[in-house]
């Protein structure tokens, strides 16, 4: 059953990339432009179909993603048939398609979960409250991956393996953990004090009480170059099976609710993941290896590349027919967001490009606009191999 959902998942997020170009083959045959190839994923390419209709469809090696290759594809082209020659409400129309297409699959989808039961996958993710009926409910651990050395946590004797359930102040009332980010920000607003950590080790629950570093130690530990924590040790958050809430007449709302929230934490992945990048890249002018390090870490947490989506894939069939499908409407709603943004080489850059261009009232040279292109291509494909190692390192 886990290989059969895995490759329904990979068979699905195929299916995304194709209903994406779709969406473009579609409205730019609708505003007379004529297309030249439908490619899934990026050349070399393995396989090559000339149809009735005239255009190439390839299939190609790289599953990056896929391409609809239109006649004259510069704004300066003005052949008859040719997207240059197009007026810009068909151009926009063209370039924004797919964008649509993945959005209204994004939201058919989470409405379908909505309805037979959508897996919770962040924290307080969006529910009606009045129309949610819970199928299932996960047991959730924080469990330690490594102590610091001269931490807290190793004074008071936590070690690896060891499963936190719970940190408060001592004569507080409990604090359950359910992720690594509950713990960040449980150790946090407690800097300084002294606790109780309740822990499970083996089948035998304990506790320890410590007093957590607090503000002015963990700041003079970061000028230094060093990151450390305010309990001292590094978590990794898993869960026994998923907590699934169905819906009845609020699917659609909890389906628009979802959308929303999930974009709002892409948005904040991506600052991350650029801020990241942007540490990166100061710590190897300025020599700071651990801040380097530190930096790139934090920007491939954030996101993943095809290898990462395997696995997720891979990971996530053991879970269930619902999860895969949650990790699809998933997928179609970043495809959407990202497309969205003005990034060259993606819809969004070359459609912002197009409008800013035409504000301005001047027309962009066939030159320029293959040199924009071309090098955001460049930098997504090193970013893409990045996260590709990145991904090897996390899975491997």
């Amino acid at each position: 059953m886990g290989i059969f959902l895995l490759v329904v998942g990979l068979v699905l997020f195929i299916a995304l990339i194709i209903t994406h170009e779709l969406g473009h083959f579609w409205l730019a045959r609708r505003n007379g432009v004529e297309i030249e190839e439908f490619g899934i994923f990026f050349p070399p390419t393995l396989y090559r179909h000339k149809t009735k209709g005239g255009w190439d469809f390839t299939f190609n090696l790289l599953p990056l993603g896929g391409f609809v290759k239109l006649k004259g594809e510069h704004d300066s082209d003005t052949a008859k048939g040719s997207f240059g020659a197009a007026g810009l409400k068909a151009k926009s129309k063209i370039m924004s398609a797919g964008i649509a297409v993945n959005l209204v699959t994004a939201f058919l989808l989470f409405t379908l979960l909505a309805l037979v039961g959508m897996p919770q996958l962040v924290g307080n993710q969006f529910t009606v409250a009045s129309d949610a009926h819970y199928d299932s409910r996960a047991t959730l651990h924080t469990q330690v991956v490594s102590v610091e050395k001269d931490s807290p946590a190793a004074a008071a004797g936590l070690k690896k393996n060891d499963d936190i359930t719970a940190v408060q102040p001592v004569g507080a009332k409990k604090n359950d953990i359910s992720i690594t980010t509950d713990l960040a920000t449980l150790t946090k607003r407690y800097a300084g004090q002294k606790v109780t950590v309740q822990f499970v080790r083996g089948k035998q629950h304990e506790q320890t009480t410590l007093r957590l570093r607090n503000d002015t130690e963990v700041a003079a530990a970061a000028k230094q170059g060093k990151q450390v924590g305010y309990l001292g040790v590094g978590t990794n958050p898993w869960q026994d099976g998923l907590t699934v809430v169905r819906s009845t007449w609020s699917a659609p709302v909890v389906a628009a609710g979802t959308m929303g929230q999930l974009t709002g934490l892409t948005f904040e992945g991506i600052g991350k993941a650029l801020a990241g990048l942007g540490g990166t890249i100061a710590g190897g002018v300025t020599g700071n290896k651990v801040a380097r390090q530190t930096a790139q870490t934090e920007a491939s947490n954030q996101v993943s590349g095809p290898i990462g989506i395997f696995f997720v894939f891979k990971y996530g069939a053991a879970l269930g027919a619902k999860f895969i499908l949650m990790v699809v409407a998933v997928l179609a709603l970043t495809l959407g967001v990202m497309n969205l943004l003005p990034i060259p080489a993606l819809d969004g850059g070359r459609l912002w490009l197009t409008l800013f261009m035409h504000a301005i009232k001047k027309p962009l040279t066939p030159e320029r606009e293959e040199l924009i292109n071309a090098t955001g291509f460049a930098v997504l494909f090193g970013l893409i191999i990045l996260i590709s190692f990145a991904d090897v390192k996390r899975f491997f």
